[in-house]
């Protein structure tokens, strides 16, 4: 399972189960909270009915004045969203023996209530009150009465109890409970596109920090991601600069090794010439020695030059700058500039250039082409032609550069690429064996490849491939 899917995992169950935990409480508490306030209602209106009617009581006369109307009143009030239709008050008197006396809804005078916890406790001058179903297994059916001591002085002379019907107040609760689970689950919803954002970004910052390291650990350029200044960021900054430090010291070292291996041939040509310089000699040696000095030199100069340019393009990350790069117009230009070079070994070339562009740096790409048609021109044969052609797809621009010369022996056909590999050229000379390496990573820095093959009808084929911006 991937990291981000974890913690997305990890964050909605703890977010859930507090929601659940939450919800649970409030709306478990909702009931009981209304019914607390309700009867703390009934405590009020019970206390100043029972002083109201005391006078009453003690003179025999138990009633409470136009309170028989009291249900038959109509009105219509909204209460918190709630439309209240009718007065549901019930209230009844008994006097010292629990005998009702009195019943605002005409349903148990003359009754023994005695037995009530609203009266029998109320009578004993505890705080007396009930929760009673008026039908039995139906919650909804329950009434609360609340009851008050009706005083003759310090002496209780009877109670008076104020009824209300749960079923008044469930509205409000059932109102409250849908409410704070609406919202909740509001909340639960916001909570998950928080987590689900939260982990996408957080996934999405791993995976370009692991294509980064899994680019580094198989030996490919790679830029660090640009994640921010957040720990994430300072943790691939951190990569990169260990990466640079790492392979800057091991490059540094390989490469010392590799140009010291090099440059032993030329160096000790020359070292021989000059010493036989030093002896007389015909004037026909002494230039064959003075002219070996010069191109051993030269071939120093031209290794020195290709290593320092290898070496930029492999030390650099990714383009810094990449422009629109006419493919077409550019071939033209590397045709031209070997110009010389092809007259020299009386070679043509034939162009085959649709109208093709990418995104990458031109002067890089410029030498690459230099590159690879060097190499057709000292391999193919004097007289011959080379082809220089571009193609393409809606993916990917491919430069092929053909000659018929002698094409890849099997044995190097996996080393052409290796830095200072070279096959011998017609006549004898060889190359520095940097120009394909050099290829190859500029080919990389623009995302594409290289290769070399002989194809089928003989000669050698290099094929650069580039990929096309998305749109062009």
């Amino acid at each position: 399972m991937k990291i981000g899917l974890r913690i997305l995992l990890g964050y909605f169950l703890i977010v859930g189960l507090a929601a659940w935990f939450l919800l649970n409480v409030f709306v478990a508490e909702v009931k009981p909270g209304v019914r607390s306030t309700l009867e703390d209602t009934l405590v009020d209106t019970a206390e100043l009915l029972a002083g109201v009617v005391a006078g009453d009581l003690k003179n025999g006369v138990p009633a409470l004045a136009n309170v028989e109307h009291y249900a038959r009143r109509s009105i219509e009030v909204k209460i918190g969203g709630v439309l209240k239709r009718k007065l549901d008050f019930r209230i009844y008197i008994t006097d010292a023996r629990g005998i009702v006396i009195y019943d605002s809804a005409n349903l148990a005078l003359g009754q023994d209530y005695a037995r009530w916890n609203d009266v029998y406790l109320t009578l004993q001058g505890k705080y007396g009150a009930r929760s009673t179903r008026s039908v039995d297994g139906d919650d909804r059916s329950t009434v609360m009465y609340v009851a008050a001591p009706v005083r003759d002085g310090e002496r209780i002379i009877g109670a008076l109890t104020v009824a209300k019907p749960i079923s008044s107040v469930q509205a409000f609760v059932d109102r409250s409970q849908r409410k704070i689970l609406q919202r909740g689950t509001l909340l639960l919803v916001l909570s998950l596109l928080i987590g689900l954002a939260f982990a996408w970004w957080l996934a999405r910052a791993l995976r370009e920090l692991m294509h980064y390291v899994s680019e580094v650990e198989a030996g490919r350029k790679a830029v660090p991601p640009s994640l921010g200044n957040n720990e994430i960021g300072t943790l691939a900054r951190a990569l990169h600069a260990m990466r640079t430090r790492l392979e800057g010291k091991e490059y540094a070292e390989q490469l010392m090794h590799t140009l010291a291996h090099e440059l032993k041939s030329p160096i000790a040509a020359i070292q021989g010439s000059a010493e036989l310089l030093s002896e007389d000699m015909p004037r026909a040696e002494f230039r064959h020695f003075l002219d070996n000095i010069l191109s051993q030199n030269a071939r120093q100069k031209q290794l020195i030059d290709k290593l320092l340019a290898l070496v930029r393009v492999e030390q650099q990350q990714g383009l810094e700058a990449a422009e629109p790069v006419a493919l077409d117009a550019l071939l033209r230009q590397v045709a031209a500039d070997a110009a010389s070079q092809l007259q020299a070994r009386a070679l043509s070339v034939r162009l085959e250039l649709p109208a093709l562009a990418v995104r990458g740096d031109a002067l890089l790409l410029r030498q690459a082409l230099g590159n690879l048609l060097d190499n057709a021109i000292g391999f193919a044969p004097a007289g011959s032609e080379i082809v220089l052609a571009l193609a393409g797809d809606a993916a990917q621009a491919v430069v092929s550069v053909a000659d018929s010369g002698p094409g890849i022996p099997a044995y190097a056909v996996d080393r052409v690429f290796d830095r200072f590999y070279s096959l011998p050229r017609p006549g004898g000379s060889k190359s520095t064996g940097l120009g394909l390496p050099f290829v190859r990573e500029v080919a990389a820095l623009h995302g594409g490849t290289v290769s070399v093959t002989n194809p089928g009808q003989g000669g050698c084929r290099a094929a650069l491939r580039l990929p096309l911006p998305l749109t062009r």
